[in-house]
């Protein structure tokens, strides 16, 4: 298995570089780091999954599976369509919030590798029940493990106990501990990888290994991360840069040098939340009269968008009311298809350039291919972008605006000596204001999460809302809203002196097969 590699042939359409895999989230989390952990996680999902759910345009995220391990493994929600689906996948939340937070549990270690075996054969079978169409884009799975315990000791366990298991349809696994501490500095809450993770010899593929933070916004980030693109089988951008630009980079006066970048979204446009005081605005409408960088990458007919570096300028020399639109982050491309080599090369020319405009405090004016049919008569238009270094490895690019775009404005000179009872009067007012040396985004609040949750939330399918009030269920203890398994379980080792926990509509026949859900059947559905 590749980490960044799928079993579909061909070029990538829009569609399936705009749409991430199917995705099989495993909490493992046992008594008595479960109360600690429970809230946090509940609500960071709520909040993630708000969002998810509320993004118009190409679906970001298809499928959804969620198991939880305890002293056992239980399917608390199986494959299930994202896009359409928050009052069911809310319903989910709930019944995570409703488990059992205190007693103690006798650790069933082969748990854990049968809820991943259990996951990836009712992902075989869903895949087996879908449209031809729909299969194309769920060729692959890739596989998320939450745990409390050590994350060394969980992926020697799995790679011990799935070395007979076929993961040939795996595209990534990932294991993430959640250490017990409390994020102190909002502003780094960041998933970290642990740089020791070796490779798996045993399983034959790369397990990652990372740690979060006990805490809402370092879960949150760690989900949206889900949001974006990771896809790596082809670079997206080619920065093109000529043999006079910079001349402390050896190149070929007659040989441009090209740069293969990915791009990443900084920032959710407004205006693809329903609902939002921009919500009028259709980035994704055909009919618009922009078109962001990030579609205009996807729509591209050569697989890659073309960005023509035309000059350079001095960075105290942009003013920021000529930018316009979302900003995005280049980065230098991880596709796996180009050689070590290749890699390598780019990522240092890539350095080299960043390193470059700081040191000169140089933006960059680049010109956009033209996009449309080469035998139009039309003349295309074309987009223009101002590129600007960071201190990472990584552009910030933003479209800039044109002639054709700008309006008359009148810009007085701003007189030297101000009133002075009124430079007095505003000189108070701004001494009472509460100073930060940043803007910090993580600090500030716009309720959007429970906005959007009252929007999609089924009031007739809503559960008592005040869980913490609510008697936990016990750990064997049915609920009859429980959603049904989607393939036959796999057997579980009984506990001694209990019952194993099975619902009958889970019980085991060499007969059962996949019968899409009132979601599955028309995930338009809210």
């Amino acid at each position: 298995m590749h980490p960044g590699r799928t079993t579909g042939k061909g070029p990538s359409t829009p569609t399936q570089i705009d749409q991430q895999p199917p995705r099989l989230l495993i909490v493992h989390i046992a008594l008595p780091s479960w109360a600690d952990i429970c809230t946090n996680l509940c609500e960071a999902l709520q909040n993630f999954f708000s969002l998810a759910c509320s993004l118009m345009g190409p679906s970001r995220m298809s499928l959804f599976s969620l198991y939880m391990v305890q002293d056992q493994h239980e399917c608390i929600l199986p494959f299930v369509q994202v896009k359409g689906n928050f009052a069911r996948l809310q319903t989910c939340i709930s019944e995570l919030r409703m488990l059992q937070r205190e007693g103690c549990f006798r650790s069933q270690g082969a748990s854990l590798r049968l809820a991943v075996e259990d996951g990836l054969q009712q992902f075989k079978q869903y895949s087996r029940h879908v449209t031809t169409r729909a299969a194309l884009t769920y060729t692959s799975l890739e596989i998320t493990i939450l745990t409390s315990q050590p994350g060394k000791e969980v992926v020697k366990q799995l790679e011990e106990g799935l070395k007979d298991t076929d993961l040939a349809r795996v595209r990534r696994f990932q294991v993430v501990e959640v250490t017990k501490g409390i994020l102190e500095h909002v502003d780094s809450a960041s998933p970290v990888e642990d740089p020791s993770n070796d490779e798996s010899s045993i399983l034959g593929t790369d397990i990652d290994l990372q740690t979060i933070d006990n805490d809402i916004v370092s879960m949150e980030i760690f989900f949206k991360a889900w949001l974006h693109n990771s896809g790596t089988d082809q670079e997206q951008i080619h920065l093109l840069l000529s043999s006079q630009c910079f001349s402390n980079i050896s190149r070929p006066r007659d040989n441009p040098m090209c740069l293969k970048c990915d791009l990443q979204e900084r920032l959710l446009s407004p205006s693809l939340l329903a609902g939002t005081a921009d919500g009028s605005l259709r980035i994704d409408d055909p009919k618009g009269d922009f078109i962001t960088l990030y579609q205009m990458a996807s729509q591209s007919s050569a697989s890659h968008y073309k960005l023509q570096v035309i000059k350079a300028l001095k960075s105290s020399g942009l003013c920021e009311s000529l930018t316009y639109g979302l900003p995005f982050i280049l980065r230098p491309t991880s596709c796996w298809q180009l050689d070590w080599d290749e890699l390598e090369t780019n990522q240092q020319h890539f350095h080299a350039l960043c390193h470059s405009l700081l040191k000169r405090e140089w933006l960059l004016l680049a010109k956009g291919e033209p996009l449309g049919p080469r035998h139009s008569q039309r003349i295309p238009a074309s987009t223009f972008y101002v590129i600007m270094p960071s201190r990472s490895l990584t552009l910030l690019i933003k479209a800039v605006a044109t002639r054709e775009l700008m309006l008359p404005s009148t810009f007085p000179l701003l007189p030297e000596d101000p009133h002075d009872d009124s430079l007095k009067n505003v000189e108070s007012m701004l001494d009472s204001l509460e100073l930060e040396p940043t803007y910090n985004p993580l600090h500030v609040q716009s309720h959007l999460y429970s906005h959007l949750s009252s929007i999609y939330a089924k009031p007739q399918g809503r559960l008592h809302p005040h869980w913490e009030s609510r008697a936990p269920r016990k750990t064997g203890q049915l609920q009859t809203n429980r959603a049904r398994a989607t393939v036959a379980p796999l057997p579980m080792t009984p506990v001694p002196g209990r019952a194993s926990k099975m619902p009958a509509a889970s019980k085991s026949s060499s007969d059962a097969f996949f019968l899409p859900s009132e979601w599955e059947k028309d995930p338009s559905r809210p």
